[in-house]
């Protein structure tokens, strides 16, 4: 089983210390915020992607992803009524989809919540009539390099617009695309969904690109009260090979803290299983 830990955790740590902690402590790959890089991905230059790849490369982790796609961003919305924004979005994911493969990753999870929130007084299948349009005019760009846009299902606490994975598999119908996927969040599963994360994991093997590892108390796996002894398994029994990546919303214990005990629990974890 591979981990990585999104790197937004380590708030005014440098990039080279950042891959070089996750190195240090059994990770080898780091799932980026674009927001940390530069307001727009687009100011992000080609030179300074290569050195980012390479960077981590040295240290022995490798930047397998994006998410937090439009975070702090404005004027971009994949729900919204207006054409244009949509287009405009769009393009941004493309553009997103070209930094993500000059650096080496090949998976973007859109999560993004007050970026598809659907607005008053429209309905629910034009909202993800929008949100498929949106998505399926960037798909040739992403397949084009190689990068897959994983929808992750949010809680209604976060956002009204695709609240469960059969949400988002809906949506993947309507998109229609192999590089548009499915992506499972445990704090999210465990807020959303009626069945336990073990379930869900068995139910939509087929189509799970990514998997984040956290708590409802918003801290690392190991960090809460819920035992990863079931969702690890069925992660192992699925034959899931993609990343368990550790995302976290509370950085108050320390990004050294959290990283360090969310990965030494998971490999506890690992060797109870005997995997």
């Amino acid at each position: 089983m591979k981990f990585a830990i999104c790197q937004e955790l380590f708030v005014d740590w440098d990039w080279e210390r950042q891959c070089r902690f996750a190195a240090e402590l059994g990770y080898t790959g780091m799932e980026l915020a674009p927001f940390t890089l530069a307001p727009r991905i687009t100011e992000v230059s080609a030179e300074t992607r290569k050195t980012l790849k390479k960077q981590a490369e040295d240290a022995g982790v490798t930047i397998m992803g994006l998410h937090w796609l439009l975070a702090k961003t404005t004027g971009l919305h994949v729900t919204t009524a207006d054409a244009a924004v949509r287009r405009a979005t769009a393009d941004y994911l493309k553009e997103l989809a070209h930094a993500c493969a000059d650096m080496g990753g090949d998976i973007m999870v859109f999560g993004s919540p007050f970026q598809r929130n659907i607005e008053e007084g429209m309905s629910r299948e034009q909202a993800y009539a929008n949100a498929a349009e949106t998505f399926r005019a960037c798909m040739p760009a992403c397949a084009d390099r190689g990068v897959t846009i994983c929808m992750e299902p949010l809680t209604p606490k976060e956002t009204n617009f695709c609240n469960t994975c059969a949400d988002a598999v809906e949506l993947m119908k309507l998109v229609d695309h192999p590089n548009f996927q499915l992506h499972q969040d445990v704090k999210a599963m465990l807020g959303a969904e009626s069945d336990p994360p073990p379930v869900l994991i068995d139910r939509y093997t087929d189509v799970t690109r990514h998997f984040h590892v956290n708590d409802t108390n918003l801290l690392g796996p190991g960090m809460g009260e819920t035992d990863y002894h079931p969702i690890l398994a069925a992660l192992k029994k699925s034959g899931y090979k993609g990343w368990v990546s550790v995302e976290v919303f509370d950085y108050s214990p320390g990004a050294e803290k959290i990283a360090r005990e969310s990965i030494e629990y998971m490999q506890r974890v690992l060797n109870d299983l005997n995997c």
